[in-house]
Formats: C-alpha cells, structure tokens, sequence
C-alpha cells in the first residue's frame, strides 16, 4: 500500500489490473484501517477513472457471492444515490410495477445512505427477509417475477472497509460502487446518477461490459426520471433529452416527491403507490422510470407504449400482486 498511494500522490492513476489488486487485497484484510483510509483520501481530492472504477468492479464481483441466473432476461433499476433529495423510494417502486408488467427483476440494494430510506429499509419494513439462499431467489424471479439481493449477503469482503466508512463520514468511491455491482450481472440495467460526471463514468465503464443499459440523470439533480424538469439519458451509448411531455405528464414540484422524515412515512408512501392510491404526481414519477425500464429491455417499442404498459401495470394493481406475493414469501 505504500508504493501504491506514493504512486497515486504523485499524480498517476490505476489501470485496470492495478485497481482489481489493490481492491481485491483491501477487501481480504491485507492492509490496515489507516491505510485503507488515505487510499479513499485519495478519491476525494480527485475523481476516479473508468479504467480504475473498470477494476474496482471487477474486484468486488470477484469477491462477491455468485448468482447465475442466465436462464432469465432480468434486469435492476437503481439509483447512485448522492443526490440530497431525500424522495421517497421510486426505483424500488418502479421494480414492482416492472414485474407487475410481466417482466423479470433482481434487484439490488442496501439501507439509505443520502436518504431516509434506502431499498432494504423498505423491503425490511414491510417483513422480507433478506437471504443469499440462491435457490430461494431463483423461485422467487420465477415464480413472482422479483428477488431483492440485499447487499452486504452478497459483499462480505466489504465488511473490511465499512468501519472506515463510517469513521470518515463522507462519501467515497464505494458509494458508486453499488449500482455497478449487482451480483447476478443483470442483462439489462437502470441507472439513475446524481450528476453527469459520473454519468459520463458509468457509460465508459458500461460500454466495454455486454450488458444493455440505460443512465438517467434529470438535470435538476435527481438520480432518476424526476418529471420537475428534462432528464438526461444515455442508451448503450446514445445520449439525448426528454421532457415530462415526452412521457405524456405535466412537470412536477419538487416537493411532490418527498419520501418524509422517517422510514415509516417513505413506507406509507410505498404502500399508497401499490394500491394505486397514491398521489397523481407519486404514481406518474414511478410510471415514468418503470416505463424507461421497459424501454431499455426493449427498445424497439415506442415510449408512449412503453408508459402505457406500465401505468396499466401500476393501475391494475398487478403491482400490488407482485407486491404482496414477494412479502408473503417471508
């Protein structure tokens, strides 16, 4: 670790191999919490690489609890977090209204971080029970048309940097790490970023990778479809606008999306959204994303199609089936 942080101070970076190794024996134990700390020092005074975040990735899934499920066309939608927002949990809710429609989900996810509530701390409050029983969540992709992979089941080699995350209480390099880490490597992927940075990141770290993908950021700030504003979007590599009209809804208010103070009021927000008895600017935000997960499965079909699709999902309460099927697993 020495050699390695002399030779980032000076200025240089990782390549690919470089930055795997370096990940992969911090994450076995080899180096001391110190020397953890100074090397994610080093990604705060300047922004990682796609050729070092590339092996960054590639280490973590090394490391990871394997999942094979290739006999589905599945896909995760999921935000980088980061954003200060504080919604309520649209993605999450978006997963269900995709499975709802018929489509195969293995979402990936953890407790909030920039948020009140996080994709676990909704699983968690309404009584799924985390596992990494590989066999149970291929039954449940199968069976329900979703599986939730709740994060540190699938990364133990993490437990080794979490308390000097903690300690540091500032974002780090881990914290974009998540979204690119799905242990089952979906086929298809929604990502939302919270700039157009890290967008510019993930499209070269995507890009080299055989998965289909689609980044969002809306270009007020939010790491998903906001409808308050435009939205930025990259599709395996073409890169283009739209507008809360190109969805077919009017532009929402910031505060339409607050997620609340507690776990407890992003929940009855959740619920609300299954049942369809949400508010119309928390159902159409949800629909927006979903839709553009359809989208990225499928691009031949068109938007409008696509927001159809999953507004029916949401409004014939499929949602709420594919909902309340998953939870009475546990």
């Amino acid at each position: 670790m020495k050699d390695t942080l002399n030779y980032l101070f000076a200025g240089n970076s990782l390549n690919k191999d470089q930055a795997c190794k370096v990940l992969t024996n911090i994450a076995e134990g080899q180096f001391s919490e110190a020397e953890i700390a100074s090397f994610l020092t080093v990604y705060r005074m300047r922004p990682v690489n796609a050729e070092e975040l590339n092996g960054f990735r590639q280490a973590l899934l090394n490391l990871c609890v394997k999942v094979d499920f290739s006999e589905f066309n599945t896909i995760d939608v999921v935000g980088t977090g980061g954003d200060g927002k504080n919604t309520f949990n649209i993605s999450t809710a978006s997963c269900f209204v995709l499975a709802g429609a018929g489509y195969k989900v293995t979402k990936h996810g953890n407790y909030g971080l920039s948020s009140v509530s996080g994709a676990s701390n909704m699983f968690e409050y309404f009584g799924y029970k985390f596992s990494n029983d590989i066999d149970k969540l291929r039954k449940e992709v199968d069976e329900i048309g979703i599986c939730f992979f709740h994060a540190p089941l699938f990364h133990p080699a993490m437990k080794n940097v979490g308390p000097v995350r903690r300690a540091l209480k500032v974002r780090t390099l881990f914290n974009m790490m998540g979204p690119i880490i799905n242990p089952c490597s979906p086929k298809n992927q929604l990502v939302g970023v919270s700039d157009l940075q890290i967008m510019d990141l993930y499209n070269q770290v995507f890009k080299d990778g055989d998965q289909n993908y689609m980044l969002v950021h809306a270009l007020d700030g939010y790491d998903e479809v906001s409808l308050t504003g435009d939205t930025r979007y990259i599709e395996n590599g073409f890169e283009d606008n739209l507008s809360p009209a190109d969805f077919g809804f009017s532009t929402l208010q910031q505060e339409e999306l607050s997620g609340g103070n507690t776990v407890e009021d992003a929940a009855k927000i959740f619920k609300n959204i299954m049942q369809a008895e949400a508010t119309d600017a928390q159902q159409n935000v949800v629909i927006a994303n979903a839709a553009l997960g359809i989208k990225c499965m499928c691009p031949e079909k068109s938007l409008s199609d696509c927001v159809a699709e999953a507004s029916e999902a949401l409004k014939s309460k499929k949602a709420l089936e594919v909902f309340n099927k998953l939870m009475a697993t546990s």
